[in-house]
């Protein structure tokens, strides 16, 4: 059954259906539209299922009824009554309009609905024109009831690249005393989805402008004011140079995990005491503290954290790797192709951390001269254990590992421009 017969459906027995949220705004965008929610108004949740009832129920605090893989919920209104995201009381009737339900929701481009039979669009509160402007702006007062606002808004604005309103960031702020009530599932899924953008810096340069940055991103916000050697960085402190390697990251790979190797490969200057500026010597090892401190707070999965670690180790490293000697290099690809983030990723991380340029493109930040993956992965292949079995007729052991590592040095001095 499609929807327009579910509607009509619906019609017939006094409601309305309209298309809300999300996908709304991502139709006046053109963009492809991901996940398609209903509100219905005008009857019961009793009277819903009576009409389907192959219906699915779920939700506690109200009722969501999924069907045909469509979710539908009725219209509501909803009363804070205590701190943090979940403590509200939920109203739901026949009588509560689409207008009222919208006025519920966190910011105007998303507070946007659809009649999906007259296909009429209903925007009591300006959404159209806050996307053809390109700002984020709160509903209305009730953005104040839920602190996870703050950090949806950041990352809608990093993922649409849009600005957000004064007044709006004032509204984040005065939520800083409730971010601490938020599971930490809860900002991982919002700080995830901000990795995907094109620009993800924005997520965090929102963050900041609200000053709530330090509040989950305790150890990111540390970075502020953490002074560089400005021949090596013109782009300025700490903060700007980790803002400048994430977006550079997000040119080279859609993979969060590596974009969040980005994120934190030099949070260690973080923690450089003062008087050490403009220099942050041995901030590699020490970034693996605050990296630790990081994923707990955001109960990042321990594959981050473990090839974030790589990204703070050993990115210094990499940065030098066309100084090497030809031993050094081989144990050094040896090294990080046995990690989680492998060669690859920590590639793209030494890529992004060396580039200066703003606004730069792909070619740009891929200085080929960097590029220990691609000779590394050839140099893997080339030269195996089995290949060190068949040559010199021996049995796994130390005696192999000495042969395979003369084999590796000799073919990369040959093989390495």
């Amino acid at each position: 059954m499609d929807i327009e017969k579910i509607a009509n459906i619906i019609k017939q027995n006094g409601g309305n259906t309209y298309l809300v949220g999300g996908a709304v705004r991502d139709a006046i965008l053109n963009k492809s539209i991901k996940d398609e929610d209903y509100c219905v108004t005008g009857i019961s949740a009793e009277k819903f299922i009576e009409i389907f009832p192959n219906a699915h129920i779920r939700g506690k605090s109200f009722e969501v009824f999924d069907l045909e893989k469509k979710e539908f919920a009725l219209a509501r209104k909803e009363t804070k009554t205590g701190k943090g995201h979940k403590e509200f009381q939920v109203e739901t009737n026949e009588r509560i309009t689409i207008e009222e339900d919208l006025k519920r929701r966190d910011i105007t481009i998303n507070s946007i609905a659809q009649d999906v039979l007259t296909k009429e669009i209903i925007d009591p509160f300006g959404g159209q024109k806050d996307l053809k402007d390109r700002v984020i702006r709160a509903t209305s007062e009730k953005f104040s009831e839920d602190p996870l606002r703050v950090y949806r808004v950041a990352r809608i604005a990093a993922v649409l690249d849009f600005k957000v309103s004064k007044e709006t960031i004032d509204m984040m702020y005065k939520l800083r005393n409730e971010l601490n009530t938020l599971s930490k599932e809860r900002v991982f899924v919002e700080f995830r989805k901000a990795l995907t953008a094109d620009k993800p810096s924005r997520f965090f340069d929102i963050l900041k402008e609200a000053n709530v940055l330090d509040v989950h991103f305790k150890e990111v916000y540390d970075l502020i004011g953490a002074i560089q050697p400005i021949k090596y960085h013109p782009e300025g402190d700490s903060y700007n140079h980790t803002m400048l390697t994430l977006d550079n990251s997000a040119k080279l790979t859609d993979d969060t995990k590596i974009r969040f190797c980005a994120l934190v490969h030099d949070l260690g200057k973080g923690r450089t005491p003062k008087e050490m500026y403009p220099h942050h010597y041995g901030h590699e090892q020490g970034g693996v503290a605050p990296l630790k401190d990081l994923c707990k707070t955001l109960g990042c999965p321990n594959e981050w954290l473990k090839c974030g670690k790589t990204a703070v180790i050993e990115h210094m490293k990499g940065g030098v790797f066309p100084k090497m000697t030809i031993a050094k290099k081989v144990r050094f690809i040896e090294k990080i192709d046995k990690t989680q983030l492998g060669l690859k990723g920590l590639q793209i991380v030494v890529y992004c951390d060396r580039s200066r340029k703003l606004n730069c493109t792909k070619e740009d930040i891929e200085d080929k001269q960097y590029d220990f993956c691609s000779i590394g992965r050839k140099m893997l292949k080339a030269i195996d254990g089995e290949y060190i079995i068949n040559k010199y007729n021996i049995k796994p052991g130390i005696e192999l590992g000495r042969k395979l590592h003369e084999e590796r040095v000799k073919w990369l001095k040959n093989n390495l421009k």
